[in-house]
């Protein structure tokens, strides 16, 4: 079943909303702060996000620009604005798309089916050199050999993995691994990457992850 969190300060309109989806069999989680909504993408895994624009505690852009910092789920924005600037900015914080109120909730679910037909497409396995990241398993190989990962290692590979190619804070990583409101010290990256890079180097596979001095880390 799909999990869809909706960020939405008016509550009838988040209830109307959320009844629609349960009878289109989906989960769904209601929070109608940007703060909360922000801890919530974070912490947890949602298939798609439907976030207002204007919310107390922190506005939707904000919100948006930092669950995509660190998490690639699918968002909608909704919002009462329905001028062409604010629909630019809103997909340039990162948004997936964006649909404006009123509307009919069978746009809403239309444009819902749309992505997550689109996130159904997307690769369940991701490669890199020799070793493979199956994302349906939770497991990482290399060859027939499975290399045995914590969870939080696992996290932290796919996490870099996700994001191949773009250098990623400390912050960002701590964020993401270790949650929202985690009072962890960034230093406890640098030793999981140096667990990781252990667990990779029989393989001859531990020079993939590199340091970004006073950055982060990345895969290339």
């Amino acid at each position: 079943m799909k999990n869809i969190l909706i960020v939405e300060d008016e509550q009838n309109l988040a209830r109307f909303i959320e009844l629609e989806l349960i009878h289109e069999n989906y989960e769904v989680d209601i929070v109608n702060d940007g703060n909360t909504g922000l801890q919530n993408a974070l912490n947890f895994d949602y298939d798609c996000i439907l976030l207002d624009l204007m919310l107390p505690g922190m506005n939707g852009l904000e919100v948006c620009r930092r669950i995509r910092n660190v998490k690639n789920t699918p968002i909608i924005m909704i919002t009462a604005k329905g001028d062409t600037y604010d629909k630019v900015i809103g997909l340039d914080y990162g948004a997936d798309d964006y649909i404006v109120k009123p509307f009919d909730i069978e746009e809403l679910l239309a444009r819902l089916r749309v992505i997550m037909r689109r996130n159904q497409s997307k690769a369940s396995v991701i490669t890199i050199d020799q070793l493979v990241i199956d994302l349906d398993a939770f497991t990482v190989s290399v060859g027939n050999e499975i290399i045995e990962l914590t969870k939080t290692e696992y996290e932290l590979l796919k996490l870099l993995a996700e994001n191949q190619k773009h250098v990623l804070t400390r912050e960002q990583i701590l964020t993401h691994v270790w949650g929202y409101e985690s009072e962890v010290e960034t230093n406890v990256v640098d030793v999981y990457i140096r667990y990781l890079r252990n667990k990779l180097k029989p393989y001859q596979l531990q020079s993939i992850i590199e340091t970004v001095r006073g950055v982060g880390y990345v895969i290339r």
